[in-house]
């Protein structure tokens, strides 16, 4: 199987589960107990909580575990609507920030979304322009997770650090991927999910800078410093941890080869394949592993199907979003034309990848997309007008 899809999930370490069997076994106390073995989980949950916060330069009381990158996402959000009734955010996020916006548009908050440009970059001109007295929050996506574009976050951290407006940024794509340094960065929160850097799915966790007024949107027991109860999952918290310090121990050595792989695969299908297109960053803004392709006359659901029979896993963007027909809404604020965003393929490539699947993968893509193009009236009226 060749697999092209780390974007929407990356298989799990086997040092993760290796560190993780024994909370899910002999480990399996209660880490609010006041008893000595239960004491020991905790000290487990307190080490994970450092290493966190040691990979993103943050302080230990600064990290919350989560359930994932939706839950951060949702609760950065719902946590600040005290402060305003004013959210700005972008048309092209991740549905986990988008969705909580709409809901939010119906219960009466304005929800101000950035338009962005044809590489999915937000202008700093429109943020500050929509800044207003009542902005209770401006979340923007750390690297796009259908495109790869690298938003300039300190740029807009600038400017709401100006404005004394919190500022979070989903980096569920990044984390593990790319250098991250959250003081550097000037964020109030960022949130970030195990399973997309070879951990277990079901854990996440949401920096939340010292200071900053967020509040709790579940209420229970007393875990994470009382603003986020629930017993914790403490095998899958030792397991975003383990991965994380994997991901970070290897990211020089990695972020360089997976970069130069992802351009190798641009460069093939674009030389080789003609009439197709790279959504996306042309620059270097761009997360390492993505590769986002537009293949004129054919539609991109159609091609998937034909890569999963040759046993290709690719995607058509968001994971979140499979099985929907319309459009990308990335694609769309980006001003891509309807034929171009349904005709286009996400491969998203991770440390598991190798040269040797990139030539297997043109092996069958190439084929592929010719024959979808052979029983395209679009393809046909094209080649009948460029001979006339």
């Amino acid at each position: 199987m060749l697999y092209f899809d780390s974007a929407a999930t990356t298989p799990m370490r086997p040092q993760v589960l290796d560190a993780m069997l024994p909370y899910l076994r002999e480990n399996f106390y209660n880490p609010s107990a006041v008893y000595t073995p239960s004491r020991k989980i905790r000290a487990a949950i307190d080490d994970s909580r450092l290493v966190i916060a040691n990979a993103l330069n943050a302080k230990t009381e600064e990290i919350f575990f989560t359930s994932g990158g939706t839950e951060s996402d949702n609760w950065a959000i719902k946590g600040m609507l005290e402060r305003g009734r004013h959210v700005i955010t972008t048309q092209t996020e991740h549905h986990g920030i988008l969705y909580v916006c709409k809901n939010l548009e119906k219960k009466g908050f304005d929800i101000t979304y950035l338009p962005v440009d044809g590489e999915g970059f937000v202008r700093t001109e429109d943020l500050e322009a929509a800044v207003r007295e009542d902005t209770a929050l401006v979340t923007i996506m750390f690297a796009n997770n259908e495109v790869g574009t690298i938003q300039p976050i300190k740029k807009f951290t600038e400017i709401t650090a100006r404005k004394k407006i919190p500022f979070h940024t989903d980096a569920v794509q990044a984390v593990g991927h790319v250098p991250i340094d959250v003081e550097e960065l000037g964020v109030q929160m960022l949130s970030l999910s195990a399973h997309k850097f070879g951990g277990p799915k079901g854990v996440g966790a949401l920096y939340v800078k010292k200071g900053t007024p967020l509040f709790s949107i579940f209420q229970g027991g007393a875990q994470e410093r009382n603003r986020r109860a629930g017993t914790e999952n403490v095998a899958g918290i030792v397991g975003i941890a383990t991965a994380l310090q994997l991901a970070t121990d290897e990211l020089p050595m990695q972020f360089a080869r997976v970069t130069a792989m992802r351009d190798k695969l641009i460069h093939e299908i674009i030389s080789t394949i003609p009439h197709t297109v790279l959504n996306g960053a042309k620059g270097g803004n761009r997360l390492p592993g993505n590769v986002n392709i537009s293949f004129r006359f054919i539609e991109g659901e159609s091609l998937l199907l034909h890569l999963d029979m040759q046993g290709c896993c690719a995607s058509t963007g968001s994971a979140c979003s499979s099985g929907a027909l319309e459009p990308s809404h990335v694609l769309m604020a980006m001003g891509v034309g309807h034929e171009l965003a349904n005709g286009a393929i996400r491969f998203s490539l991770g440390p598991e990848n190798s040269d040797d699947d990139i030539a297997d993968l043109m092996k069958i893509l190439k084929p592929a997309v010719e024959q979808l193009r052979a029983l395209s009236p679009l393809y046909d009226d094209f080649l009948k007008k460029e001979i006339s």
